[in-house]
């Protein structure tokens, strides 16, 4: 169970960064070409678009995985995603098909979104929901490690690609491969999905017919308020995560500060791995001291490496890079651990899947949308990266701050019949 809801979610996150990673080296100069100067922050903006679908299929995939299981849910995004991803491999440049081609491209992104604002909240809910009341925070960082792992394959297919080719046959043709790779990723995961058993809790609401027939309206209804603080919380990991996942970091050392490619890659890829390790430690460390606490350590951590963070990559050093992604992947992990058990425990079992879903997804479009297009129109503008962890530190802060009006519920039942509707139960 543990195993499909990360290996699914890797593969969802490995087909949605490659796109992302791919705005920053390659959709500008094979899609938006005839916009100049402004072609790499559209190309960027392309990421940001698809996040606005987000909630739409967090809406759509939280109804049906709140009516009919979350088990369909995680099997349907899975497809979606990679299907996409595939033909976004084989869209033809603009040099070929002219303005049709970047329509195509965008898309192809707006299906990818729909997928990724549906997809997380079945994967968290289905570990989460199968964990002992006391391993909660362990479990459902599974799910989450899925993304530092999409990261890395995402970062080592490139970097390899990029490696066994010259500059331009990856821009004429090498960049698509890894697109087409996922056909391969698709049918490992569909397999491992489809053996996976229905989360208890939910079939404790299919026996005990406590399902809601329309389950947005009590959500926002009784617990709009955790909708809300749920998303600015998530926004606050998510805006700084996307300076890596989002591509702004590797673009940035590629094209301002001109180091190599493959090189850039690599130290994301360690970085990925860092994450991986404090994701999991974040959700260890979370069943013990509890949620709240860990993110707000990790906020703290955020807001204190941000500007040695900025410095380090700055001063264009291999090695310093990698010490300043490493470092700045432990506030990330902290961040991020501990969120599968957190949105589990804030919700009542028949709008569980909804409010997770949705608190996820609006938290995407507030802080990840348009963080990497907003962080090269700050750089550009301004002349200086110090901007964009300016930028960054207002956002933590914000995150911060929203920590404060959640109650935080370890180990509380999860079950149908142990439901607190009441929406200040939750809120603080």
């Amino acid at each position: 169970m543990v195993l499909a809801a990360m290996v699914g979610t890797t593969i969802e996150w490995y087909d949605f960064f490659i796109y992302a990673i791919c705005a920053g080296l390659v959709f500008a100069t094979q899609f938006f070409t005839a916009l100049g100067k402004d072609a790499l922050i559209l190309s960027f903006a392309t990421i940001g678009i698809s996040f606005f679908f987000r909630p739409i299929g967090a809406i759509v995939a939280g109804h049906l995985g709140d009516r009919l299981g979350r088990r369909a849910m995680l099997i349907l995004t899975l497809l979606l995603m990679g299907i996409s991803t595939v033909l976004i491999g084989l869209v033809p440049t603009t040099g070929s098909i002219g303005i049709a081609a970047p329509i195509i491209l965008v898309v192809l992104r707006i299906l990818q979104g729909l997928s990724a604002g549906g997809e997380w909240g079945g994967a968290a809910l289905l570990a989460v929901e199968h964990a002992p009341a006391d391993r909660r925070g362990l479990y459902g960082a599974f799910p989450q490690i899925g993304v530092p792992i999409g990261l890395l394959l995402a970062n080592g297919v490139l970097a390899l690609v990029t490696a066994l080719t010259t500059p331009e046959q990856f821009l004429a043709w090498g960049w698509r491969i890894p697109f087409l790779l996922s056909v391969v990723l698709i049918v490992a995961g569909f397999m491992i999905r489809t053996r996976v058993a229905e989360s208890p809790v939910f079939e404790e609401v299919r026996r005990t017919r406590a399902r809601s027939s329309i389950p947005l309206v009590p959500l926002f209804r009784h617990h709009w308020r955790l909708v809300v603080v749920g998303a600015l919380v998530f926004a606050a990991n998510n805006a700084v995560g996307y300076m890596t996942t989002g591509g702004y970091v590797q673009s940035y050392a590629v094209k301002s500060l001109h180091l190599d490619r493959s090189t850039v890659l690599i130290a994301v890829m360690v970085s990925a791995v860092a994450w991986l390790v404090s994701t999991l430690a974040g959700g260890w460390l979370a069943d013990r001291i509890g949620r709240l606490r860990v993110y707000r350590i990790g906020f703290v951590v955020q807001l204190l490496w941000m500007f040695p963070f900025f410095a380090l990559v700055d001063t264009g050093n291999i090695a310093l890079l990698h010490l300043a992604l490493i470092l700045f992947a432990v506030g990330l992990g902290f961040t991020y651990g501990p969120q599968a058990a957190l949105y589990a425990e804030m919700y009542p079992t028949s709008v569980r899947y909804s409010g997770a879903a949705i608190s996820y997804a609006i938290g995407a479009v507030l802080g990840g949308a348009f963080a990497p297009t907003i962080a090269e129109a700050l750089q550009t503008s301004t002349g200086t990266v110090y901007a964009v962890g300016a930028y960054l530190a207002v956002v933590t802060v914000i995150g911060l701050v929203a920590s404060y009006f959640v109650e935080d519920r370890p180990g509380q039942p999860l079950s149908a019949t142990s439901d607190v509707r009441a929406d200040d139960a939750r809120t603080v």
